[in-house]
């Protein structure tokens, strides 16, 4: 790891690649709906590690992560992981959105809609 190396430390990219080709339904799914810029242009990328934590999703320009969490997020090990997580990624200045996988299935316009509610709005020069 090069030194104060925070995006993508090179010891975790076989762990990226592994979940990338194994993503769950519900990553895969959402996936679709981000890939390629397909919301309001902003760019996604899929399990980027931050520090020594692995996110499912993070747009750079907006400073973002989006989590998906299954049933492991509930156990209490979960939680705990889930804490840290999101106490280090939080403190980096960069904000965290969290979903359950059945609302990305059954609510999905609503979490686009949370999604682009995150952006920042860009103001026009004067």
């Amino acid at each position: 790891m090069r030194k104060n190396q925070l995006f993508n430390i090179d010891a975790l990219k076989p762990t990226r690649k592994r979940l990338r080709s194994s993503l769950t339904p519900a990553e895969a799914f959402l996936w679709t709906k981000l890939q390629n810029s397909r919301l309001e242009g902003k760019k996604f990328r899929r399990q980027h590690s931050i520090g020594n934590f692995i996110v499912d999703f993070y747009c750079f320009t907006e400073k973002l992560t989006i989590e998906l969490d299954g049933a492991l997020h509930f156990t209490e090990e979960g939680i705990e992981y889930d804490k840290r997580r999101t106490e280090f990624i939080t403190g980096k200045g960069i904000q965290e959105l969290r979903f359950e996988n059945w609302e990305v299935f059954e609510k999905t316009d609503e979490v686009l809609n949370k999604i682009k509610s995150m952006f920042k709005k860009q103001t026009a020069p004067t």
